[in-house]
């Protein structure tokens, strides 16, 4: 059988993952999977086919160090997937910057590399806004991601700093939407649509991952948010295995929050087919790329 490893962390008992329901229709597929942690030591990539990069969910506490395992990989005989090209580019948020170069509508951002505590006003300012959102640009699980009256702001001004005075980092206006309807994810697997939910926050809270209590429901995506979508997905340079893009709804249009390439959760539990789906897309495309 093909090895297939899919590339995790330590412990995910914190955490909601579902891509043991990969195991079956890949095996179908003559294909044999093997979960390893991304820290793991000693490993011999080279008895891999392929290493799909799905749970790292803790690379952000060392992103030098998770970017130089991947290396690893790709000097092995091993295919990564996603890439350590679409990584690298994904890893930090400012990719949302040369998105928006092509046309895709993201949500108004600031990009600063490190927090003065007299400038914090001018963002609420700048947006016309009462509330902001303020993350690393490196981040993942809503890690150090605060949403913030002014009020808010100043007070945990000295605690802000101390935040992001080493990691560069983003502020947006809080999108009301985000409580009010949700966001939307959409998945893609080598191109094509898989499967859409709808991640809405508990109460009194905005961070949307199960993790934080976000409640989830399968949707079928209306027209304008599947091209959005799409348009979003055409604008990456190169076609990723798996792509999840999240959207929130400003005015009469989309907005792109995030266009997760590196180990987002495929919610593989929301739809029964989907793992059937990314199966099939992953053996076409090893097929027709890798001649695997």
């Amino acid at each position: 059988m093909k090895q297939c490893a899919i590339l995790s962390m330590d412990n995910l008992d914190d955490f909601e993952a579902y891509d043991e329901l990969l195991i079956e229709p890949l095996a179908k597929y003559g294909w044999q999977t093997e979960f390893v942690s991304w820290r793991a030591t000693n490993v011999d990539w080279n008895q891999f086919d392929v290493v799909v990069i799905r749970t790292p969910w803790d690379y952000q506490d060392d992103a030098p160090a998770f970017l130089n395992v991947l290396a690893d990989i790709e000097r092995s005989t091993a295919v990564l997937e996603n890439s350590l090209d679409i990584v690298q580019w994904n890893i930090d948020k400012q990719y949302l910057k040369s998105l928006e170069d092509k046309g895709v509508m993201i949500v108004p951002s600031l990009w600063r590399e490190q927090l003065n505590k007299e400038e914090i006003s001018t963002f609420y300012q700048h947006f016309n806004t009462h509330q902001i959102v303020m993350k690393p640009r490196i981040s993942a699980n809503a890690d150090n991601t605060f949403w913030l009256t002014e009020a808010q702001a100043q007070a945990r001004a000295d605690d802000l700093v101390d935040v992001f005075k080493d990691k560069p980092f983003i502020i947006q206006p809080f999108v009301e939407s985000v409580i009010t309807e949700g966001e939307f994810s959409l998945f893609y697997f080598d191109g094509q649509y898989s499967h859409a939910i709808l991640k809405t926050p508990k109460q009194d809270d905005f961070r949307v991952q199960e993790e934080h209590g976000g409640r989830l429901t399968t949707i079928t995506p209306e027209s304008s948010l599947v091209e959005a979508a799409e348009k979003a997905l055409q604008a990456i340079d190169e076609m990723p295995l798996y792509a999840r893009v999240d959207f929130v709804r400003m005015g009469d249009n989309f907005a792109l929050m995030e266009a997760e390439l590196i180990e987002p959760s495929l919610y593989f539990n929301m739809d029964d087919q989907s793992a059937q789906r990314f199966a099939d897309a992953f053996v076409a495309r090893m097929a027709r790329l890798y001649n695997k």
